[in-house]
């Protein structure tokens, strides 16, 4: 099922906490309604609001894969060049070949993990004036079946502008989320 990412832009908190309160009750799941707000403290005093976790601010996944994808070719390289230079055949073997593609691709991945927890997320970018103003993103990703239940609670809510849409996270995560929340409230105390 393909869903759809709505972002909506305002200033108070407050509100955005009643919007996702009514959400719930018209049975949008919790894992699908994010705030992104760089005033953590403020959000924290907000326990209903689903809040962005710190990490999935930065770029890190993003960063992580394509340093991943450098490392897999940096080794693919340092394994066919031992192959085709017959330098695998000396007394030591395969051994120094693999070790040096294994560290290749270690590095690498470690390397776009630590350029991306420098960065904002990419799909976070254009909100990056607001959110610098003290402005807040509260986003939900929908099924076209639940837009217009989002249309009609942000009806009777006059503090949240609408800012675009955008990706969502792929159904089968928030069903996986939603899951995993559930399954943690009913088993800790």
């Amino acid at each position: 099922m393909k869903l759809k990412r709505q972002y909506w832009i305002g200033s108070d908190l407050d509100e955005f906490e009643k919007i996702e309160r009514e959400l719930e009750a018209a049975g949008i799941l919790r894992s699908q309604i994010h705030t992104l707000t760089l005033d953590d403290s403020a959000a924290e005093q907000h326990y209903q609001l689903h809040d962005v976790q710190s990490l999935m601010k930065k770029d890190l996944i993003r960063s992580g894969l394509r340093g991943l994808a450098i490392g897999v070719a940096a080794a693919a390289l340092v394994l066919l060049l031992a192959e085709y230079t017959g330098a695998a055949d000396s007394a030591a073997g395969w051994l120094p070949f693999v070790f040096l593609a294994l560290v290749l691709l270690g590095f690498s991945t470690w390397e776009g993990g630590l350029w991306g927890i420098q960065t904002q997320n990419a799909n976070f970018e254009r909100f990056a004036a607001a959110l610098k103003q003290g402005k807040h993103v509260f986003f939900v990703d929908l099924t076209p079946a639940q837009e217009s239940q989002l249309r009609e609670v942000i009806r009777r809510h006059s503090g949240a502008e609408y800012a675009g849409t955008g990706v969502a996270n792929p159904h089968w995560v928030i069903v996986w989320q939603h899951r995993l929340r559930h399954l943690l409230t009913e088993t800790l105390p």
